[in-house]
């Protein structure tokens, strides 16, 4: 009995410490209520959150109001900025150990920081003044903080810095490295050039094309649009792009303009997103900032709405430069030899000692192939291989655009604004209430000095004509305004055609979603909210309508195959989550791309296994030799290799899914992974940081859900998707409607850590507006900034 006692008094101790130790932690959840004296305001600031801890800021001036973005970022999204900004640096092994350190050392060549630290001491005044403001906010966070530090600092026993101008800058180039594929198809295409002819690698990069201009002119769909024309593509993955569209007055319900925007991104928790309201005297803007930032990356003011798409233009080339025979600190120029400009860094290394890089960089650019074993792996010997790229230099003015784009007033304003964004180029879709739409793919172009030069593969770097010659013209960037038909669409597919002078790219991606999307613009002469809404939710493939039939020409061989076939023949392509079609047809496209190359491309195959539509439907439509097993002497067609991956899928869904295929769903499989970047992985711990919620859709649908075929536990699960989904309504702005994927807050322990994951896998929004008497109505509470000494 007394043994009881003590396991009774053990479990109650027990209760109480972890009562309090909850209680403890919940002290690093935002203060939304009462008041603080803060110095670094010239003015009062008042910051309502509303139900959905959304803040709206109203400050006296631009500058206060950035100042307390940085406070409430700080307030709800610390980790997340703190990563962020070592990422950029080169400094996560300073956090997490010596597992970060080939990341490091790659971000430490390309020298965001450095450059970032340089482009401050460039900015124009105005422009410091509101990155110096942010800042001051968010360190204001930092000084005044009483309670804990959120969960993952106290997990790692790291506290953070103090926050500067030069954090914000390297941040911006991060995410043009995140959406720049050039660099990665490069590599891929110098890898297995050393293993198949040029024209076979062109037939994996080939894509569904489009024979543009898609962008301002919409054409007919369900039709091919330039599909038996080969094109190449961006080869390394069918993920990274963004839907954005819009209709003019005389296409819509309301007589004004309508514009509709989903970034497709990886997804995170937190997400990338966070949603703010900037208001002070002559200015109101809404919509999604990201935590580091200060600025609306995308949204609406009083007078305009914006959006962005990734255009996929070539601006980074990789130069194969030869070192000098004689002496291997210095390489060859069409000058003669030059030495290397050299800088030492040191890692420091949670848990060991510092490492010592030198880092190298010629005239071209930092050379990568020390650091990154891509670009390693590709290089012949005595060579090594630099990066040209505008985001590596310090007049990059990207950041200094973001500023300029959120206050602009009319189309005037809106192309000024763009005339400094530099990287990545993005398609930027804009609508007024003055009934205007237009779009503008902005960014820096460089003009090759040899005319043939499409940027598929490294160059010689001491060959004069390979130089880039300059800039393409701002005046020469595609762009479109009140165009005829009223409508602008751009979903990252060809955005020029054989007319356009210039080049821009060949990584472009399968145009099937653009496809979709120009047949529901013309299936109405008016739009609505509601149409762009289920437009959004879209889920129909037509990868999937044109892949199919030459599936299902094959026969089966056994009783279960022929079952499935009877399933995929009454499917119409639609990935909804609910049903058994999509998953099935996923697996076996899955196990097909596999039988049709994985001999050919050997160790390669893990980098090159992607979704490759165009190459399969062109192998399969023209039993080319790609279906021959270069491991056996016979000679195999894609009659074979067909039943084959049908068997193979069932076989693996039956493992993964149980063997009663009626209870299989594609939304089990393809539930939409937002995964804690630091923890998430983690056995036990990952599944008390991630999210994850059922969803449909697929690669190729407008509501994108891309998996990965090469993740062996988890092919089917959704990975990248719609970090957000905006609408906006130009004859009544505060109806415009918006969701991401997780919740505004970073801190587990908030009930807005994960508050809009089931309202965004289900296709619903909020409304967020900006009028304070309809915010204050359910707001969660005031929370009052005044200036301090």
């Amino acid at each position: 009995m007394r043994f009881v006692r003590v396991l009774v008094v053990i479990a109650l101790l027990l209760a109480l410490a972890l009562g309090g130790l909850f209680l403890w932690l919940r002290g690093s959840l935002p203060r939304v209520s009462g008041t603080l004296v803060l110095p670094g305001l010239n003015a009062l600031v008042e910051i309502v959150r509303d139900r959905h801890a959304v803040p709206h800021i109203f400050a006296a001036s631009q500058q206060d109001a950035v100042f307390a973005l940085g406070f409430v970022h700080a307030q709800d999204r610390l980790w997340q900025m703190e990563m962020f900004r070592r990422l950029g640096a080169g400094r996560l092994a300073e956090v997490m150990g010596e597992r970060a350190l080939p990341i490091d050392r790659y971000l430490r060549v390309l020298g965001f920081r450095r450059a970032a630290e340089a482009q401050v001491a460039l900015l124009p005044a105005q422009h410091r003044a509101v990155l110096e403001a942010y800042a001051a906010g968010v360190n204001a966070f930092l000084n005044q903080r009483a309670g804990p530090l959120p969960l993952e600092f106290l997990l790692f026993r790291h506290a953070p810095e103090p926050w500067q101008p030069a954090d914000s800058l390297t941040w911006t180039r991060v995410m043009a490295l995140d959406l720049s594929e050039n660099l990665r198809a490069e590599l891929l295409r110098a890898r297995l050039a050393a293993r198949l002819p040029l024209e076979r690698i062109e037939d994996l990069f080939e894509i569904d094309g489009a024979d543009g201009p898609v962008g301002p002119e919409v054409k007919p769909a369900e039709t091919r649009q330039g599909g038996d024309r080969r094109m190449p593509g961006a080869g390394t993955d069918d993920s990274v792009g963004s839907n954005a569209w819009a209709v003019s007055g005389a296409r819509s319900a309301t007589g004004k303009p309508l514009l509709a925007n989903d970034p497709h991104l990886g997804l995170s928790v937190p997400s990338l997103w966070y949603f703010a309201h900037l208001s002070w005297p002559d200015y109101d803007g809404i919509g999604a900032t990201v935590a580091g930032l200060p600025a609306l990356v995308l949204g609406r003011n009083r007078r305009i709405a914006w959006g962005f798409t990734n255009t996929g233009a070539d601006a980074q080339d990789l130069y194969l430069e030869r070192l000098d025979p004689a002496d291997g600190n210095r390489y060859l120029t069409p000058g003669g030899s030059e030495a290397f400009v050299t800088r030492a860094e040191t890692i420091a290394v949670r848990g060991g000692a510092p490492v010592r890089l030198l880092v190298r960089e010629t005239r071209h650019g930092p050379v990568i192939s020390d650091v990154h074993e891509p670009a390693t792996r590709a290089l012949p010997k005595g060579h090594v291989l630099a990066l040209a790229w505008p985001a590596t230099s310090p007049d990059d003015r990207t950041a200094e655009a973001g500023l300029e784009l959120m206050l602009a007033r009319d189309w005037s304003q809106f192309q000024a604004a763009l005339r400094q964004f530099h990287v990545p180029m993005q398609n930027i879709h804009y609508a007024d209430v003055d009934g205007n739409i237009g779009f503008i793919a902005a960014g820096r172009v460089p003009l090759r000095g040899n005319a043939e030069d499409r940027g598929r593969l490294p160059k010689p770097g001491w060959l004069a004509g390979n130089d880039w010659q300059g800039w393409l013209p701002f005046e020469a960037l595609p762009r479109s305004y009140n165009p005829p038909g009223g409508m602008l669409a751009t979903a990252n597919h060809r955005l020029v055609d054989d007319s356009y002078p210039h080049f821009l790219a060949e990584t472009w991606m399968d145009a099937y979603r653009a496809r979709r999307l120009f047949a529901l613009l013309n299936a109405r002469p008016r739009h609505s909210l509601e149409s762009f809404r289920d437009m959004q939710a879209d889920t129909l493939s037509l990868a999937a309508r044109e892949i199919l039939p030459l599936l299902l020409r094959q026969p089966a061989g056994n009783q279960a195959a022929r079952e499935a076939q009877a399933l995929l023949a009454a499917w119409d392509g639609n990935m909804r989550g609910n049903r058994a079609e999509p998953l099935i047809f996923e697996a076996w496209y899955r196990e097909l791309t596999r039988l049709i190359y994985a001999d050919d491309l050997g160790e390669l195959f893990a980098d090159a296994w992607t979704k490759r539509p165009a190459f399969i439907r062109r192998a399969l439509a023209e039993n080319t030799d790609w279906c021959d097993d270069q491991a056996t002497p016979a000679r195999e067609s894609c009659a074979d290799l067909i039943p084959r991956a049908l068997d193979l899928a069932l076989a693996d869904l039956s493992q993964r899914h149980g063997s009663d295929r009626g209870r299989w769903r594609w939304y089990e499989a393809h539930g939409a992974l937002s995964e804690h970047r630091a923890l998430g992985s983690l056995p036990f711990v990952g599944g008390l940081f991630n999210i994850e919620v059922p969803t449909g859709g697929g690669t190729h649908t407008l509501n994108v859900g891309h998996n990965r075929l090469g993740d062996a536990e988890r092919p089917f699960a959704n990975r990248l998707a719609a970090s957000l989904r905006a609408i906006y309504d130009l004859d009544e702005p505060d109806r415009s409607l918006f969701i991401h994927a997780t919740g505004q807050s970073g801190n587990p322990l908030s009930p807005h850590y994960s508050d809009f994951a089931a309202a965004w896998a289900a296709g619903e929004y909020i409304n967020m507006t900006t009028r304070r008497s309809e915010i204050e109505l359910d707001a969660l509470g005031l929370l009052r900034l005044q200036p301090g000494p």
